[in-house]
């Protein structure tokens, strides 16, 4: 059981931090270097882990495992997230010393949307058992979907367009960027910039993505303020890690795969443990079934960095194959 008074002083000192950050992004607009950008994803990932030891001194280490697990599947699912951030900010034409403020913000309102998912999906599954066998369907379609992202990258653009399209028809948008303002005047007409259709898309697109994660966290943990936790310090990093990987994300073309497989494999588990907590009456009798296996969480973590790693690893020897081919047809 966490302390109400860790759940409280923890969400004050990260909304500081994130308060903090957006201050600095918007004071000082800039492109990152990668060595900062480095040095921000190891501050975050470096937080987490902190925050893990404190977690763990408090509430206990199989809480605390059940962070990291949780934080490690989040970070990695919202890996995937950054490929769509880069088709918004080309499709709209982001300014890249902006593309900074746009994340962040993105960010901020994916946290609100994803903390409302979280209170409705613990209510659920506190009070409704036999969701995680829907959960647990729904994560193994997604992954044979992620496993042929075409289908996919084609629906969300779809989504995306859809989203610009109402938003043009309701209000007045102008054609380009005046800083970081979110309204601007034009011919002395008060009109929105297209930094609002931006931010929407950011948000929204997260939620869509929230739909696949936040099913599979809670087959690590059902506690809301771990679930939460692990969301916002995977999310925190992220801006970081899309300036970080930067050109490297085309690179990685076997990165759906690795994410298919944790997301079948964590679908399977939900099953599993949606039969030991069984009440449904056409199985089992309405029994628990007993004689299923049951994974740890600590397996579940060496499958996300396994899968995660070979993933990456697979998709660099295959671009550097590539590379010297066409070296050697060029010359």
């Amino acid at each position: 059981m966490v302390p109400i008074w860790f759940e409280v002083t923890s969400m004050i000192v990260l909304t500081v931090i994130l308060i903090g950050d957006l201050l600095l992004i918007k004071l000082r607009p800039h492109i990152p270097s990668t060595k900062e950008s480095t040095l921000w994803v190891v501050f975050y990932v470096a937080l987490a882990l902190l925050f893990a030891v404190l977690l763990g001194n408090v509430a206990g280490w199989s809480t605390a495992g059940d962070f990291i697990t949780g934080w490690a599947l989040e970070y990695s699912l919202s890996i995937d997230n950054l490929f769509v951030f880069v088709l918004i900010m080309a499709q709209f034409a982001v300014p890249r010393r902006l593309q900074q403020f746009v994340l962040m913000i993105g960010i901020i309102i994916a946290l609100v949307l994803r903390g409302i998912f979280i209170l409705v999906g613990v209510a659920i599954v506190e009070n409704f058992s036999p969701i995680f066998y829907i959960f647990g369907a729904f994560l193994i379609w997604t992954a044979i979907r992620q496993a042929m992202p075409e289908g996919e990258h084609e629906s969300d653009a779809q989504a995306e367009n859809f989203i610009v399209r109402l938003l043009r028809r309701r209000i007045d948008i102008s054609d380009g960027y005046d800083g970081s303002k979110l309204r601007t005047t034009v011919d002395g007409k008060r009109m929105w910039t297209p930094l609002i259709i931006v931010l929407i898309t950011i948000g929204v697109t997260d939620l869509i993505f929230a739909i696949d994660s936040i099913p599979a966290i809670f087959e690590i943990t059902t506690n809301g303020f771990i679930v939460f936790a692990a969301n916002i310090f995977a999310l925190m990093g992220l801006r970081q890690l899309y300036f970080l990987l930067g050109d490297l994300l085309d690179r990685l073309r076997y990165l759906h795969y690795g994410i298919a497989v944790i997301l079948g494999f964590i679908g399977i588990k939900l099953i599993l443990h949606a039969l030991h907590v069984n009440e449904l009456p056409f199985i089992n009798g309405g029994e628990h079934v007993e004689w299923v296996p049951d994974i740890n969480n600590m397996v579940s973590l060496g499958v996300i960095i396994v899968s995660m790693t070979v993933a990456t690893v697979a998709s660099l020897i295959a671009s550097a194959r590539d590379r010297r081919r066409d070296k050697k047809l060029t010359s």
